[in-house]
């Protein structure tokens, strides 16, 4: 069992999303960087759908009751264990009463920890991902305690290291498809849009991020369509809106762009403030 000591500034249990349910409004939700949260689980030898928890900016103090084996994943934190350092992207044993702590990321914005069998936590329509109005709570408190699923398999006796590159957390270039309004925008604005930086703003969060820039850029509303994360909408007023995890599924704003699955990965880990800047790329043959 996991005790919270403290519950950091916004730490939530995910997956890889609650799929299946989007004709009824229900987000996808699921783990922001969806790369890091399954290398967690591959390092500690989990099916890469395990939930994991998600760590944002400050994280958590955690006691295990029990020992087991952790790998943490993601932003650029200095978790310690028992006042030592734990290294990133490795697998960790813990010792029973063991304390864990994250203090604040040198890199990133988002942190994954798995656990050996993983945890044993409240599971919705399909999924263990914490979303307000789908599950009981949104984000982890301060005591909240988690019992750990079986571990099935053999012990692990190897040490499993992983080595992520730098350029997941540090590059400014978000790869992008044009989306299906692309093409109604006037080739003037398509430029503007390709060629302006941007800068997270500070009301970002898991549903949507907000960039700022786009002076003088705009498009007029649509008929209420579907969207998904990573759509990027322009609103009337100049808005720029990147639609994340928990995004809605439909929406009423012009679809202009269309991040890649690396791009959600990417930005989820920019913090407000960060300048970033759009790269078209061609649709896969």
């Amino acid at each position: 069992m996991i005790e919270v000591v403290s519950g950091g500034l916004y730490t939530s249990m995910q997956d890889l999303g609650r799929y299946g349910y989007r004709r009824y409004g229900v987000p996808l939700s699921g783990a922001m960087d969806s790369y890091s949260a399954r290398l967690a689980n591959q390092l500690i030898g989990n099916f890469e759908g395990e939930a994991v928890m998600e760590i944002t900016h400050i994280g958590p103090v955690l006691r295990f009751k029990n020992s087991t084996e952790i790998a943490i994943t993601g932003a650029g934190f200095v978790p310690t264990l028992n006042d030592v350092e734990v290294s990133l992207n490795t697998r960790t044993y813990v010792p029973k009463d063991g304390i864990l702590k994250f203090g604040l990321p040198g890199y990133g914005l988002r942190a994954y920890l798995s656990v050996l069998g993983g945890f044993n936590s409240e599971k919705k329509l399909g999924s263990y991902s914490q979303y307000f109005g789908i599950t009981k709570k949104e984000t982890i408190e301060k005591g909240d305690s988690f019992v750990l699923k079986p571990h099935k398999g053999k012990p692990h006796t190897a040490t499993a290291s992983f080595k992520v590159s730098k350029n997941h957390f540090s590059s400014n270039s978000i790869d992008v498809f044009a989306g299906p309004e692309f093409r109604l925008v006037s080739k003037s604005i398509q430029k503007k849009i390709l060629e302006t930086e941007l800068t997270i703003g500070s009301e970002s969060n898991r549903m949507a991020y907000i960039l700022k820039g786009w002076n003088g850029v705009s498009a007029q509303e649509i008929i209420t369509a579907p969207v998904q994360p990573g759509t990027v909408q322009l609103t009337p007023s100049g808005q720029c809106l990147v639609l994340m995890r928990d995004a809605q599924t439909t929406g009423g704003y012009a679809r202009i762009l269309q991040l890649t699955e690396s791009s959600i990965n990417s930005i989820s880990q920019k913090r407000a403030g960060t300048v970033l800047h759009f790269k078209l790329i061609d649709y896969p043959s």
